[in-house]
């Protein structure tokens, strides 16, 4: 899981020859927000006006799914389904999350009416539960929405709901558009002044070496640097031709889950999909694909639209654009000291990026 702690360094002695810098490492979903809060933060503090921003990266968003690609599977970010589907805080570490989840929603709101261009869409989302929690009984409706800050939550009647699922959930929600998003928070970011560097670091404290006054590093580089805590969680979805009006969720009895999620502004469908963790492939499983793209056309009755007015609605009729491989950065556990760590968010890194991006700034703005 993510977390957000410090450890201590010594920058080099300041000589004037550049302005004070904090350093981002990393241009993902996590990395892109935590510049531009920080960008926002130095500049309503008097006493640090003038600082800069610079994000470190290896790999950019710059391209567009299904074309050609620079991007590795580790760049996940750019992979990503990206719809926001809450999670019951039944932990510490769930309800910490829960929180991050809720700023972002927020965020989120603001965006689709401040920046409609920006590739977020408001839609419903439905979940389909083959054997629900008992949590979500005793949280009810109300505490759903409460705890996520996403509204117009209902439960589903047994006539919506597929065969073998016992409960059936749909509420208001968000899908974004992954590399079209990115692309925007880039764009903002740089407009604004921030700078960028391209290069790929050994470790965090290497970027104290690229700028005489670097104040201070925020690690949002997805895996860390040689952290033993963090691993990798494979996910394999396929990106179609496909349109469906709203993102689809269905957890099956043996804990696999089957998911729709639009690309809105002309994205595509991701059908999915997997969560692999400890695994490293990074070349895509036809034997999968055909198992995810099965499981995504029996999400009925939100699949029909699916199937291009093919009768037999198979995946014969379905164009595969891109098959869909990104290790996402998983961590567990806590880490000390005083560069700031942001990473190993897993599969929640769009979820809870505004959130967790707030709480790194504060710890930020504390520091300087």
């Amino acid at each position: 899981m993510s977390q957000i702690q410090g450890q201590d360094t010594t920058a080099p002695a300041a000589t004037g020859v550049s302005p004070p810098t904090v350093i981002v490492i990393g241009a993902g979903i996590i990395g892109l927000t935590c510049a531009i809060k920080l960008q926002a933060a130095l500049a309503e503090h008097p006493d640090l006006r003038g600082t800069e921003v610079m994000v470190v990266a290896r790999e950019w968003p710059d391209s567009v799914a299904g074309a050609a690609s620079t991007h590795s599977v580790d760049y996940a970010s750019m992979w990503a389904g990206a719809h926001v589907r809450p999670i019951p805080a039944v932990s510490d570490q769930l309800r910490r999350e829960a929180g991050w989840l809720k700023q972002t929603v927020a965020e989120f709101d603001r965006q689709a009416d401040a920046e409609p261009w920006c590739g977020i869409t408001r839609t419903t989302g439905v979940e389909f539960l083959d054997e629900p929690d008992e949590y979500y009984g005793i949280r009810g409706m109300s505490g759903l929405q409460q705890e996520s800050g996403l509204r117009g939550w209902r439960t589903l009647p047994p006539s919506e709901l597929p065969s073998g699922v016992q409960m059936g959930l749909e509420y208001e929600t968000f899908c974004i558009n992954a590399p079209m998003y990115c692309e925007h928070l880039l764009r903002k970011f740089v407009l604004d002044g921030g700078k960028t560097m391209r290069k790929e670091l050994k470790s965090e404290l290497e970027a104290y070496t690229l700028l005489e006054r670097a104040l201070l590093v925020v690690d949002a580089s997805g895996v860390g640097f040689g952290d033993p805590k963090c691993f990798p969680t494979r996910g394999q979805t396929v990106l179609t031709n496909l349109s469906v009006a709203r993102t689809v969720t269905r957890r099956h009895s043996d804990g696999s889950w089957s998911f729709l999620i639009p690309r809105f502004f002309n994205g595509g469908t991701i059908v999915g999909g997997t969560r692999e963790p400890q695994d490293w492939r990074s070349e895509p499983d036809l034997s999968t694909r055909t198992r995810v793209l099965a499981a995504g056309l029996a999400l009925e009755p939100y699949a029909q639209p699916m199937a291009l007015q093919d009768e037999a609605k198979g995946t014969d009729s379905v164009m595969v654009i891109s098959d869909v491989v990104g290790r996402r950065p998983t961590r567990r556990g806590g880490r000390t000291g005083w560069v700031i760590h942001a990473y190993g968010a897993g599969a929640r890194g769009y979820e809870i990026s505004w959130g967790l991006a707030e709480e790194a700034v504060e710890m930020a703005m504390a520091l300087l």
